[in-house]
């Protein structure tokens, strides 16, 4: 096994999944679709949606739990796609398998 081949290797398996993260994005929701977060494989926030009708001025707490509660799920999908994904490109790397 050539050492710096699989080096090189390795460094285009990285610049290719940067590459991936940077364009993939992912959608959460939650409460019925009150609120919405789509984020970027980075895990930074492109856009949040909330439904007017979550809008209490009396109850700006739930707001912020349900935003939090999809940043949260967002970032989950996100790291449930980069384990993937290394699974799979490692998969393509003799001697990790």
């Amino acid at each position: 096994m050539n050492i710096q081949k699989l080096m090189r290797q390795a460094q285009q398996m990285q610049e290719q999944m940067r590459r991936d993260l940077a364009t993939a994005e992912f959608t959460a929701s939650v409460g019925g679709g009150m609120v919405e977060v789509r984020m970027n494989g980075e895990k930074e926030v492109l856009a949040v949606h909330i439904d007017a009708e979550v809008l209490d001025p009396e109850d700006p707490a739930m707001v912020q739990d349900l935003v939090l509660a999809a940043v949260n799920e967002a970032g989950r999908k996100v790291n449930e796609y980069v384990g993937q994904r290394i699974g799979n490109m490692a998969g393509g790397i003799p001697g990790l398998t």
